[in-house]
């Protein structure tokens, strides 16, 4: 019988492909590519970039699409035999990678490929060259057999925890409940989540109402929720989860955390670097660990008297002290009473459909586009659909899938992937294929699910990424896209994208009301963006929070005292949060992020890129929000490129300049006075 994760032309077949598919094929493919590599190797003792580089870029290319739909699929889907397919998968992919990148012989064909490349080679080429190159290294490619053999070890070891880190954060989340059948303490919630909670309890064959602990229903609670008993419910089985402070301590993730840490710290040392922050920028724009920190250190300072103030506003007038669960609450009060704009008013007005087609049809105007529906293509769910987008002559350019709301065994959070990376090689081309994934509030009974304008925002934030990874025109798969792309400049298109969902020109597209299908009125709209400043400080400060604490533990880790990373959080939290975060609060065991989720000692990359979005985003401001030429300059400058250009360079060669921090704190009105 055929395995479909062996036929690596067209889409995959989701369909077909079952998890007993996963382990057979990853086998059979690095055999064969083993087998490929020895050949290569000795057929080539004068290697060429032709004769060497692109068959191992065109395996490169075969085995990632193989390896995609297992990873995603074990994502998505409630399915205990798919966690088990991937975590056998896990350590033949890792181990492979690693052999690649270990391999002296390999290393020192690309080495002579390197030297023997003319000064005036295509940028793609030598692009590639280095990051090879610079990755060899970061993998030990120098250690002598046995560091060599504790790396690999390191690695494998890192691989296993990371994703136990990650299943045991879904587990505590699905494993979590609130009933009630009492309609009182329901009040203040949207009717929309009341529906689904009831139709939940009915489900499980339970009276009233059945709350899960997803995040459409957490921001809900946390934001709507008249009952402060129910909000610090929620909030603290949000803040406890897999943690030792949650009701069920079966997926406590604090040795996951000691271990990821250490060995982390031990994997940076073994290839020369004095921690894992050191690693982890040896890919990213910042050149040190001062730089990061300085950074970080100078935005919390211009963020905390703002935050201050606007803590102290939503203070005013209550008897009782605010404590954590109080502050969305008091923030959503104080915005409906100052600026007359509630979030619920205004979901009323971003159902998904018309919201996704609003942003397609700004991706059509800017970049010179279509995004239409294949509706013939099948997917691993029933709300899954599919798009591909074409130029100008009807050419497919790339396509991907959208799996945009919450279920019981689904990942938590927004992300994009790769199903498929571009590759022109030998004349042929393979195009793009992504994954864009959210968590939204599932379509009610009609079909229809309403989204906060915070939600719109994460939808926007994520195609930006799909832009990215879909426009590029990077020949070599190592490079394209988001490939080779340095963490702190990846973030760059996301961000850049959400600025356009605070264009009201870009908002009476998406928007309708899902009773009547007016567009959001502009007096509304100059409602929600008077409102969009306050509060700003506060997220500032959040963000950074997270940032350091990230960075400190990776940065700072010492092998005697363990991670600390209570202590470290404690640390940052008194010299730069603003609110008053009760003991039991245990933020690293859900921070999966950065213990599963590629940002670690990179957490920053979100601030670092949001002032280059900003600075970026005030060209299209100067020159006209949908104006074409400065869009066309933005896609050649930045999404074409991947990773086959100093991205610094890039971004100076469409803005005219380096970025400045001015345009974020002017967006968010911060530190300016």
């Amino acid at each position: 019988m055929s395995n479909p994760l062996l036929e690596t032309t067209g889409l995959p077949k989701f369909d077909e492909i079952k998890p007993h598919h996963a382990v057979p094929a990853l086998e059979t493919l690095i055999t064969a590519h083993n087998r490929k590599l020895d050949n290569l190797l000795a057929a080539n003792r004068t290697p060429k970039f032709e004769s060497i580089i692109e068959p191992i870029e065109n395996m490169y290319h075969e085995l990632n699409r193989t390896w995609s739909p297992i990873s995603h699929l074990q994502s998505v889907l409630d399915s205990v035999e798919w966690r088990e397919a991937y975590n056998k998968s896990l350590p033949l992919i890792t181990k492979h990678s690693t052999d690649l990148l270990q391999n002296r012989q390999l290393h020192d064909a690309y080495q002579q490929v390197s030297d023997s490349m003319p000064t005036q080679a295509s940028k793609q080429k030598l692009a590639l060259l280095n990051k090879e190159l610079r990755d060899f290294h970061l993998a030990g490619v120098t250690l002598a057999k046995d560091a060599k053999t504790r790396y690999k070890s390191v690695r494998q070891e890192l691989t296993k925890l990371e994703a136990n880190f990650d299943q045991n954060l879904q587990d505590a989340t699905d494993a979590w409940h609130y009933n009630t059948t009492q309609a009182a303490n329901l009040a203040g919630l949207p009717a929309s989540i009341k529906q689904r909670a009831k139709s939940n309890a009915k489900k499980h064959g339970l009276k009233g109402w059945r709350l899960q602990l997803d995040l459409p229903n957490y921001q809900a609670v946390l934001t709507h929720a008249d009952s402060r008993k129910m909000r610090e419910t929620f909030y603290k089985a949000y803040n406890t989860r897999a943690s030792d402070e949650a009701d069920n301590a079966n997926w406590d993730n604090s040795t996951n955390i000691e271990k990821i840490l250490a060995l982390r710290h031990e994997m940076a040392q073994l290839v020369g670097f004095e921690n894992y922050a050191e690693y982890s920028l040896a890919t990213k724009m910042a050149s040190n660990v001062d730089e990061v920190i300085n950074f970080l250190t100078e935005l919390a300072t211009k963020a905390r008297p703002v935050a201050e103030r606007e803590l102290t506003e939503i203070q005013r007038g209550k008897s009782i002290p605010m404590q954590a669960w109080d502050i969305a609450y008091n923030l959503e009060k104080f915005k409906e009473e100052r600026f007359s704009i509630s979030d619920d008013l205004l979901r009323q007005y971003f159902p998904f459909i018309t919201v996704t087609k609003g942003m397609f049809s700004l991706a059509e105007k800017l970049f010179n586009v279509s995004i239409k529906e294949n509706p013939d293509v099948s997917g691993w769910h029933e709300t899954v659909q599919h798009f591909e987008i074409t130029d100008t002559n009807n050419h497919l350019i790339g396509s991907f899938y959208t799996d945009l709301f919450s279920r019981q065994g689904k990942r938590g959070g927004a992300w994009m992937d790769e199903c498929v990376i571009r590759k022109e090689l030998s004349g042929q081309i393979e195009s793009p294929v992504g994954f864009l994934v959210c968590n939204f509030p599932p379509p009610d009974s009609e079909g229809l699910s309403l989204l906060t304008h915070t939600e719109v925002v994460t939808l926007f934030h994520e195609f930006g990424h799909m832009l990215h990874h879909l426009l590029t025109k990077v020949s070599y798969p190592s490079i394209a896209g988001i490939n080779g792309v340095p963490w702190d400049g990846v973030e760059l298109p996301s961000q850049f994208m959400e600025n356009f969902a605070w264009c009201y020109e870009v908002l009476v597209e998406s928007s309708g009301h899902c009773e009547t299908g007016e567009r959001l009125p502009k007096e509304m709209f100059e409602k929600m963006n008077n409102g969009r400043h306050f509060g700003e400080g506060l997220a500032t400060l959040r963000q950074v929070e997270f940032a350091l604490f990230d960075f400190y533990v990776h940065a700072f880790y010492n092998s005697s005292q363990g991670s600390r990373a209570m202590d470290v959080l404690r640390e940052v939290r008194q010299n730069v949060a603003v609110i008053n975060y009760p003991e039991f609060n245990r933020l690293p065991h859900s921070f999966s992020h950065i213990f599963s989720g590629g940002y670690a000692a990179g957490y920053y990359s979100y601030k670092w890129a949001e002032v280059m979005a900003a600075d970026a985003f005030s060209a299209f401001e100067e020159e006209g929000i949908l104006n074409q030429a400065t869009a066309q300059r933005f896609k050649q400058e930045i999404l074409e490129i991947g990773g086959s250009a100093d991205f610094l360079d890039a971004y100076i060669s469409f803005r005219g300049r380096k970025p400045t921090l001015d345009a974020l704190l002017k967006q968010k009105d911060i530190g300016t006075n």
